[in-house]
This record gives structure tokens, sequence and C-alpha cells, in this order.
């Protein structure tokens, strides 16, 4: 089940990615890494700023944007530590935003929001909607996690448009394989703790390989959940496109022992002109709950609400 997803508006930039603005995506993956985890200015960005156009060295495709899924909420909060007490492998996600239109520059102050669920399957907001197979119900955790707002957050794009996120390897639910949803909006403010106004460039999911998930499914607390684990050939969203379709780069902290955490890499190729409906490819799953069990999250939710750039 795949397809792209059609945006409300095609402008000039975007026509012209389509027709002449696909380069190799290695590079851009490349240099999407060493500007999260070296905090340096790449070669091919500062390249690109000081021309106006692409020079043929690090671009890649428009993503493909896929259906935002059926455990969205509204008012996340601007910060970097989402993990709001939730136990798992540590997962130190860093995204790059860059403009596919445009030689791939920068998109500085993008709004990079995030959502993802939990060890044992479940997302915050919709705590009693099972996530298949066998696992425990999501209160016997025994976390101080605020039920409304747990691993969902917001991150704003710094000059060379990065964010970062600490979260843990999210766990998964059936019939799903292990992913991260993300949304990229531009043109909005930070207002309230929260991102306001603006719009949607890009809706997608984010993914992991099936060797690295199953290494961390047998630690605990994944363990406690068992069952039938979708992977990335059989799942209904993730096409096989790799990086364009979000296919994370991994690198593990310590090489020997998984539960010392990874960190996770990726750069966003969106149309900063476009405007996305969430409604793409993939029905994501249906929750056993049509609604959420809590209220959407607010600045003042938890003692972990506090917003950090």
């Amino acid at each position: 089940m795949t397809g792209n997803d059609t945006n409300t508006s095609i402008t000039r930039r975007h026509a012209l990615a389509v027709s002449g603005g696909t380069i190799a995506a290695g590079g851009l993956a490349l240099t999407g890494y060493q500007s999260a985890f070296a905090d340096t200015t790449t070669r091919s960005a500062a390249s690109a700023s000081s021309t106006g156009t692409s020079t043929g060295a690090a671009c890649m495709q428009l993503m493909s944007s896929v259906t935002e899924g059926p455990y969205y909420l509204d008012g996340a909060l601007v910060r970097k530590d989402i993990t709001d007490g939730k136990s798992g492998v540590p997962l130190t996600l860093s995204l790059t935003v860059v403009d596919a239109t445009d030689g791939c520059t920068p998109v500085k102050g993008a709004a990079v929001e995030i959502w993802h669920c939990d060890a044992w399957g479940y997302y915050s907001g919709y705590t009693t909607a099972s996530p298949g197979g066998s696992v425990p119900a999501e209160s016997e955790e025994g976390d101080s996690a605020d039920d409304n707002t747990y691993l969902r957050g917001y991150q704003i794009a710094n000059a060379r448009g990065v964010v970062r996120f600490e979260t843990i390897f999210p766990g998964w639910y059936i019939p799903r394989t292990c992913h991260i949803h993300v949304k990229v909006h531009t043109g909005g403010q930070k207002e309230d703790g929260t991102y306001e106004g603006g719009k949607v460039n890009y809706t997608g999911q984010l993914f992991f390989d099936d060797n690295t998930a199953e290494a961390i499914f047998a630690l605990e607390p994944y363990a406690k959940h068992t069952g039938t684990y979708t992977k990335l050939a059989d799942d209904m969203v993730y096409d096989g496109g790799g990086a364009s379709s979000g296919l994370l780069t991994l690198e593990a902290v310590h090489k020997k022992d998984p539960s010392k955490g990874y960190k996770g890499s990726l750069a966003l190729a969106v149309d900063p002109d476009a405007e996305n409906t969430g409604a793409g490819s993939g029905d994501g799953g249906t929750p056993p709950s049509g609604t959420p069990t809590g209220t959407p999250p607010s600045d003042s939710a938890s003692p972990s609400a506090s917003a950090s750039s």
C-alpha cells in the first residue's frame, strides 16, 4: 500500500524540483549525519546557500508523504527531551530539514514535530488502546510519565536546519513495524510552550532496520510485549525507498551492548511552499478506541513540560 500524498499547492519551485532537482540521496544523508553529530556546518549546505542553487554535490528527492496515522494529538510541547520518564533504550534523534526545491539549503526555523509509542506499544493520549499481541496494561509500567504528553514534542531548526530530540527507541503495535511519526511545519511560531500557526509542509514516518529492532525488542522492558512483529518489507506504510522514505541511519553508542542506546539521523528534504494534509499513503492502523483517553498536551501538563530549544 504505497503512493504519494497530493499537496494542496504545486509551486514553481516544486515543479523545478520534480523536473530536475533529483540527485544522489547518499551525499545528503551523510551531510545531515555530519551536521547533526559533529556540530559543523556542512560543505554542501554552505555551497548551496552561497549560490542559491544546487551544486549537484548533495541533494535528494522530495520526501514521500504518508499518513499521520490514528494517534496524532494537537498541542505537543516544544522540548528536546520528550521521554517524560518513559523507560526504554535511549535514542538521540537528529534531523536536518532542507529545501529540496532550492539546492537543499537548510530550512532555518522549521518546526519538526514527532510522536511515537512507548516500549510496549502505547501512545500518550490513547493509553487504553491495546497494541495487540500479549502485553501488560500501560498502567503497569509503573513510570511517572504524563499520560497525555509522553513521547511527543517539537523542536525548532537551527541555522543549519538541524533539530535534536532525546527519546527512547519506540516499541511496536499490530499491524505496524517500528516507526516514529514526523511533521515539518513552517510559518508559525512558538507560543505558550507549543507551536502555533503556519502550515504543515510534510507528514511522514521514520523507520528502523529489522536487525536493530529485533535486538532491541529482546531487551527489557520491550520483551514483555510478545506477538507477531511486522517487518519493514511487510509494513503497510514503508514503501522500500530507503532514506527518501524515512529509513533512519543508526549508530550504536556501544556496538556490543544495544541497551546503551543509538543515535539516529536523517535529512528531510521538503518543499517549504507546499501544504500537506496528513492524508498520505497507508492507513497506519486503527486504535481500538476512536477518541483519545485524555486531553491534548499543554505547556503546564507535567513537570517535564519546560520548553527547551
